[in-house]
């Protein structure tokens, strides 16, 4: 599928956002670890969360959508899923598969495990090892990756597990698997990755620890067996998909846009700081909490941006932006280093190269030296370019949101994949004032 970006004037208008992914895929995975009836209002009916959701329902989970929108989980408890008959189809959820294979692990069964393309080539070991540590089996393609068998143990083993990296999936699926063990599990980061899932837990009864370390490290420690409490889960916007009107709203002048109902956890707001310190006019209000996580109004208005250096400490914050952000780095004046991004080239794709090569073949300088990305705005860039989003759709978005501004129409191709996370993307943007359309084939 073929989408193509035109040039626009100023952008305006109020609205809300889908519900945030990874909160969506959390709370449908908790309901079913807890024991009676869960409801969730706000949760993102994308096809990576739906893939969550038919999973669980492979496993024995009831879980059912009612004409209002509420999903209702008859969660089943703590190490209580089935042995699924057939294989378990991810589609392109790499959440969804890595905080799987963390509650799989604590179950006495064979489960299979696959996707499509794109999640068949990503990475699992950076799971896989402390779960087989833990006493969990898998047997997996080479280079660890799906399709690939669990075979989990009713009897798994604590574990105290040094990351290398600041990773909220594999944070995640350690402690999951954690529920399931007699004692103490904990997780050190380098530096602190979004906890979605430790103040969702928490609040559902189980015993969670945070201690801060020396050098920026944290220590998130899970005691394991507990009986979690059904929830009502409302599920905030997703402030990774605010960040494609907000980048949008940014580099176009005289425009104003509002994004409702936006997560506000300090955890995922690095693209709002920086933007910040770019010149963005950025404010936002009503703010309030809403199980257990902030929320507010983001308003953006059109601005003149500068680069800035953004430091690796930053990245954990706001890894799913950065695509979006060298968007706005081709649009400010000056020079936009951001460091540290080795994280991206293990994402949906290499997300850093693809980046350098797109924006390069809309007439951007650009270049990349070791993980850092680097790009030299204060000019227009040129547009008229044909990107291959590799069925990324943070890719496919961002260049749709620069093709907004550039000289000439930018087209993507491989855009189906804006369904896993932003269904309605397309026709959000252009009711903002964005020319965003589908190319005939």
């Amino acid at each position: 599928m073929q989408l193509r970006a035109s040039p626009h004037d100023a952008l305006s208008g109020a609205v809300a956002l889908p519900g945030d992914k990874s909160i969506s895929h959390r709370s449908l995975m908790f309901a079913a670890l807890a024991v009676g009836e869960s409801r969730i209002t706000g949760l993102l009916e994308g096809e990576d969360v739906l893939s969550t959701a038919s999973a669980l329902r492979r496993m024995g989970v009831p879980v059912e959508r009612h004409a209002d929108g509420t999903w209702v989980v008859q969660g089943v408890g703590v190490g209580g899923l089935a042995e699924p008959e057939e294989p378990l189809d991810l589609g392109n959820a790499g959440t969804g598969a890595r905080l799987l294979m963390g509650l799989l692990a604590g179950h006495p069964f064979t489960s299979f495990m696959t996707g499509d393309a794109s999640l068949r080539a990503r990475p699992m070991r950076r799971v896989i090892e402390p779960l087989r540590q833990m006493g969990a089996a898998f047997l997996a393609r080479s280079g660890e990756r799906l399709p690939l068998a669990v075979t989990g143990r009713a009897d798994l083993l604590p574990l105290a597990w040094e990351s290398g990296v600041a990773s909220a999936q594999v944070k995640s699926a350690i402690l999951l698997a954690g529920l399931h063990t007699p004692g103490l599990t904990t997780v050190i980061e380098p530096l602190p990755s979004r906890d979605h899932t430790e103040r969702m837990l928490a609040g559902m009864g189980a015993r969670v620890t945070r201690e801060a370390l020396s050098g920026g490290r944290v220590r998130i420690g899970i005691e394991g067996q507990p009986e979690l409490r059904p929830q009502s889960f409302r599920v905030p916007g997703d402030p990774s998909s605010a960040a494609f009107p907000a980048v949008a709203a940014a580099i176009t002048p005289g425009a104003v846009v509002r994004l409702e109902g936006v997560g506000l956890n300090p955890l995922r707001t690095g693209l709002y700081t920086t933007l910040a310190e770019m010149g963005a006019d950025i404010a936002v209000d009503n703010r309030r909490e809403e199980a257990g996580e902030e929320i507010g109004d983001i308003t953006v208005r059109g601005s003149a941006l500068v680069g800035v250096e953004v430091p690796p400490g930053r990245a954990p914050s706001m890894i799913d932006e950065y695509p979006v952000l060298a968007v706005a780095a081709a649009f400010a004046r000056g020079r936009t280093v951001m460091r540290g991004l080795g994280e991206l080239r293990v994402k949906e794709s290499d997300r850093l190269s693809l980046m350098a090569e797109g924006l390069a073949a809309c007439g951007v300088d650009v270049m990349v030296e070791g993980d850092d990305l680097i790009v030299e705005g204060g000019r227009q860039p040129a547009g008229g370019a044909l990107i291959d989003a590799h069925l990324d759709h943070r890719i496919a978005m961002s260049f749709l949101v620069l093709g907004g501004r550039a000289a000439a129409p930018v087209t993507v191709q491989g855009a189906e994949t804006i369904e896993t996370s932003f269904p309605g993307f397309a026709s959000l943007m252009t009711g903002l004032g964005a020319r965003i359309g589908a190319v005939a084939p």
